[in-house]
Parts: structure tokens; sequence; C-alpha cells
């Protein structure tokens, strides 16, 4: 999806998804002969996404986008929530999210990699996600990750259920 687009379909959707007291987590259009709109909610509260919450959101966002007509071919309306081993992508989930372990993929090599998989420590006031990588602090350019996800693990398990 072009940029333009994607920002286009965030413009639309994350203020329908503020009103109704959710966050918007990640848009994505994919498919090539049959596109699918999928859109990633969660509480803005923490509290856990239910059935009738994926619902109620569908069908606010199936008004608006009918009304605004972002997509020009027919597309499917997905709504889901992160999950536990959710997608990092904004800046703050890589804060809120501090002390547990990632996958974080860049664009471009950093160190002569592109891929690290490590425990989060955070982000620095220069929009860089600190990350505990072998043994050693590293800090990845917030701009430069092409995709981030937390790992399952036992911790992420156990701090889930306390909630």
């Amino acid at each position: 999806m072009s940029d333009m687009r994607h920002n286009t379909l965030e413009q639309i959707i994350e203020p329908v998804l503020e009103d109704m007291g959710y966050d918007l987590v990640r848009v994505l259009l994919h498919g090539i002969k049959s596109k699918t709109l999928q859109i990633m909610a969660e509480h803005k509260d923490g509290k856990k996404m239910t059935v009738t919450d994926c619902a109620k959101i569908s069908r606010n966002l199936s008004a608006v986008l009918d009304v605004e007509d972002p997509i020009e071919e027919p597309y499917a309306l997905e709504i889901s929530s992160p999950g536990l081993d959710r997608p990092l992508v904004r800046l703050k989930d890589f804060e809120r999210y501090s002390g547990f372990e990632a996958k974080v993929e860049m664009r471009d090599f950093v160190d002569d990699r592109k891929r690290f998989r490590g425990k989060l420590l955070g982000i620095s006031s220069n929009n860089v996600v600190r990350m505990e990588f072998e043994g050693k602090e590293i800090e990845l350019p917030f701009d430069g990750i092409g995709k981030a996800k937390l790992m399952l693990t036992d911790e992420l398990i156990t701090a889930s259920l306390k909630k």
C-alpha cells in the first residue's frame, strides 16, 4: 500500500476509533485480486478486546468508509485485536512493552545486520528504540524499523494474565 493511501486511511479510521474509546494499532490493505483492509485496534484502557468490540468497530467504520470511499476497488473489512505477540508499530509501543522480548527487522543495516531479537529497553528522547541484543545495549532508529513484534514468552503470558 502506498504511503499516501495508508496515511489517508489512518486519517479516516483513527478519529472514529478514538471517539469510540479505542486506539488504532495498525492498518493494512493487501491482496491482489481480492483486497482486504485489516484494521487492528485495542481498548484505550487496556481491557481485552471481544468479538462484540470488533463488530461495533466494523459497523461504525463501514459507514464512514462507505461515505469517504478511500479505496477504489472492492475490499473486505477485517477488524482484529493485536493479541499477545502483537506488532509494535508506534513509538509508544516500544516504551509500553519495555522489559519484554521482541523481534525487530530494520529496513537498512545497523551494525551489519537487519534482524534483531532481544529485550526492549524503552526509547530515548531522539526517537531511538533501545534494545538488549547479545548481551549489550543497541539503539535502533525508529524511522528505520520495517517490522517489529513482541515474542510470545512466559513473561509476556504471565504479565497478560495479571491484567
